[in-house]
């Protein structure tokens, strides 16, 4: 089976300004997911539009921002939207399975392999998975924040080929093409820099929640993964096999690094630290460009309540995030050694093995190097 294309469609793509499901949007995109799947790729929907869906049928005049009025709108917006789809994708013979995931679901293992699971047999099975969060029980603390988010943590576990993202612009441009004139659109991107994220604007829809910067956010958890990103306009037949071709209307991010592992993209992406540490510039060296361990002596903080085999995350001096890592002490422990030499805590304390966080449970999340810490250049 050929490598997968996840498809991430916005609200703003599938409902109008006011309120309720735009019907002639959607056929328009199954006909053209179900034209991707019949040239031989595995299709994935990651789709968004049930709180947009389903506020009107509630009596809300405009999209509601308390939590429980959101979550009872896309307990309408949900069903209404899966019937959309299902009665479109059937007109072209194919079939589709729901997917309702939470952040929760990405923190453990178990279940992330579960749904890992549950994905690569539809696709086996030859259906269209179309996933959306499940904003009925998602609460603000756990919640994805977008959809863009989302389909990038979907397309680094199924490994796909490639994420499309659809959006009413035509890629990323230098500044705002509707206000400035001399805005020019930037057709590749090997690196995400900050100028990058300076260049993305803010959320274009009344309807939607994701904007520019968090789908080129998206682009660069993907570019992580080894996965390369589409993000732009499908408007008119053929659009979608074009972007996946290569020639589409938008701006291609393209990875220059080596893929993460499953395990190293869990802890850098869908992990939930359970605490943090503070290092000095030794060790923050020695994990980021020496490929090193984290050993007590280069601790200067901590906080949190964890245990052997959480995870935490590790701070510089600055306050920056350096990366994430299993941590083989507990909060308590650490606290009693922060500092030390590897003699003088073997004599304070007794555990499984000194390294506070192993190079191998190790992940580096600082900008501009890699994700091992063997300090070669990452997006």
């Amino acid at each position: 089976m050929q490598q997968a294309i996840v498809v991430k469609i916005g609200s703003s793509s599938l409902t109008s300004d006011e309120g309720g499901l735009n019907r002639s949007q959607i056929e328009f995109f199954a006909s053209e997911l179900a034209a991707l799947q019949k040239q031989g790729y595995p299709v994935l929907l990651v789709t968004s539009g049930a709180v947009a869906a389903g506020f009107r049928e509630l009596g809300y005049e405009t999209r509601p921002k308390a939590l429980h009025e959101k979550q009872a709108s896309a307990s309408v917006g949900q069903a209404l939207l899966m019937q959309a789809y299902h009665e479109a994708f059937a007109r072209h013979g194919v079939g589709v399975g729901q997917i309702l995931l939470t952040r929760i679901d990405f923190v453990s293992r178990k279940r992330v392999h579960n749904a890992q699971m549950t994905l690569e047999e539809l696709l086996r099975r030859r259906m269209i998975p179309i996933i959306n969060e499940n904003d009925t029980v998602s609460v603000d603390e756990l919640k994805f924040g977008d959809n863009d988010k989302l389909s990038s943590l979907v397309a680094n576990l199924v490994r796909a080929k490639q994420l499309v993202i659809i959006t009413d612009m035509d890629g990323l441009y230098t500044g705002d093409p509707r206000k400035d004139k001399a805005a020019k659109r930037i057709d590749r991107v090997s690196v995400i820099d900050e100028e990058l994220y300076r260049y993305a604007g803010g959320s274009g829809s009344s309807v939607g929640t994701g904007g520019m910067r968090s789908k080129v956010e998206a682009a660069r958890i993907s570019m992580r993964g080894g996965i390369p990103v589409f993000i732009g306009r499908v408007t008119e037949p053929g659009d979608l096999a074009a972007a996946v071709e290569g020639v589409g209307k938008g701006t291609y991010f393209e990875p220059t690094g080596h893929s993460l592992p499953v395990k190293k993209q869990w802890l850098g992406f869908h992990s939930q630290p359970l605490g943090t540490v503070v290092v000095d510039e030794g060790a923050e060296r020695a994990l980021v460009s020496g490929g090193k361990s984290l050993l007590p002596a280069g601790v200067r903080e901590v906080a949190g309540e964890f245990h052997p085999g959480d995870v935490i995350e590790v701070l510089n001096a600055s306050g920056q995030t350096v990366g994430r890592g299993v941590v083989n002490y507990a909060a308590w422990q650490l606290q009693a050694v922060a500092g030390l030499g590897t003699d003088e805590v073997q004599r304070r304390i007794e555990v499984p093995r000194i390294e506070v966080i192993h190079r191998d449970e190790w992940i580096t999340l600082a900008s501009g190097v890699s994700s091992g810490g063997a300090g070669e250049p990452t997006s």
